[in-house]
């Protein structure tokens, strides 16, 4: 008999988990809050390893008719200009990772996740259903909407994001913590900017307290910016006027060089938007993935700050583990979900504390930041890439 999931969120995790479990031999429902399935217009890198999993999906040609292909990862001096690194992406990663490094809109890489569930008929989706809380007793999970629509599933999958409710009552933990970084994020069509500031590459701008990342999306039609700055955030963000932004932007880079001061002065000045940045302390135990037959996600399990840009990834890796242990029908769901736990939560833990660790070298001031300009550009490349992230996906840890 069919096992029933439930998943919570309709964001790249709660779709990349439907699949996922689809894929298992699960029927699935899918609870979310929206009235309708969107997606915000910002930029998400794809290393290999997460390449690898859409490939497997089936998702491989509707993923290369959307996406980018950067040509190389270069890392630029906010201050100079200088070049300081560069490491050639394209046919070089293909031949060493078994896949490609590409970079995607949010919004296309959403709307591939979910094309790619409508193909499987064990799929129900429910739109404007939020999963306010859940019970679980001998085995069944039931949930509690917040229309009180109460819904029975052998699992539950919480992919509801950083700010995660179901989280936190199967942790009982606190809200995620504000990191004291602000994100300023854009899009700008490439046509309508100047030829110089038009890139085919992804690029990290590195200064002190700051750094920038731009990279082409759809098809390099469009290009992704966004800084990212040390600072407090504004008291009440949905009031938060955005009108201000270029200005401000204008102010923390008065001492960046002129490419950079041009690239943004590029963006249209409504084209910038704020968010404040807010992540967990790394994993410490399987037991923080999953527990009895609900297991997290995603953000709502491992938020991570985007210095090594693998949030999404970590998130479809996490769906990939998934499928393999709902696939193991012999073992009860509890068990199942544990081998899920066991994999992942080492993996998402480092990934966490590298991005943490990547942070504070990006932004460094003073010696240090000398001596990280120094160590790009003696060992380029051999400092850019990651074996150990782009090889893996931690599906071979688990022990029960």
């Amino acid at each position: 008999m069919k096992k029933q999931v439930l998943i919570a969120g309709g964001g790249i995790g709660g779709l990349a988990a439907g699949i996922g479990a689809a894929r298992a031999g699960c029927d699935v429902r899918l609870f979310e809050r929206a009235q309708k399935f969107s997606e915000v217009g910002a930029g998400i890198q794809l290393g290999p390893n997460v390449v690898r999993r859409l490939q497997a999906w089936g998702l491989q040609k509707d993923l290369q008719s959307v996406v980018a292909l950067p040509e190389a990862l270069q890392v630029r001096s906010a201050v100079t200009g200088e070049a300081l690194a560069r490491m050639p992406l394209g046919q070089a990663v293909v031949e060493r990772y078994g896949a490609a490094y590409v970079t995607i809109h949010r919004a296309d890489l959403h709307a591939l996740l979910l094309g790619g569930l409508r193909d499987y008929a064990e799929v129900h989706l429910n739109l404007a259903q939020t999963i306010a809380h859940y019970r679980e007793a001998d085995g069944v999970v039931t949930v509690r909407t917040e229309a009180n629509k109460l819904i029975e599933g052998d699992a539950l999958i919480c992919a509801d994001g950083v700010h995660s409710r179901l989280r936190m009552q199967m942790l009982g933990d606190e809200p995620p913590r504000a990191t004291g970084h602000l994100a300023y994020r854009a899009m700008v069509r490439q046509a309508e900017m100047p030829q110089r500031l038009r890139t085919s590459q992804v690029t990290a701008w590195l200064g002190p307290r700051l750094h920038v990342i731009q990279y082409p999306v759809r098809r390099g039609e469009l290009q992704n910016l966004v800084i990212i700055v040390q600072g407090p955030a504004p008291q009440d963000m949905e009031r938060w006027d955005h009108a201000a932004n270029a200005q401000d932007l204008e102010t923390v880079l008065a001492g960046a060089c002129s490419a950079l001061q041009d690239l943004v002065r590029s963006v249209p000045r409504m084209g910038w938007r704020l968010w404040p940045l807010a992540d967990r302390p790394p994993l410490r135990s399987p037991a923080e993935m999953a527990q009895g037959v609900v297991a997290l996600l995603g953000d709502a399990s491992h938020p991570m700050r985007p210095y090594l840009a693998q949030g999404a990834g970590m998130a479809i890796e996490d769906a990939a583990e998934l499928q393999r242990a709902l696939s193991m029908h012999d073992l009860d769901v509890p068990l199942r979900l544990r081998r899920y736990a066991l994999n992942r939560w080492q993996r998402n833990a480092r990934v966490q504390a590298r991005s943490q660790r990547n942070g504070r070298i990006f932004h460094a001031t003073g010696p240090v930041r000398w001596g990280r300009d120094a160590a790009l550009k003696l060992l380029g490349a051999r400092v850019m890439d990651l074996p150990w992230l782009y090889r893996g996906d931690g599906s071979s840890a688990s022990s029960l």
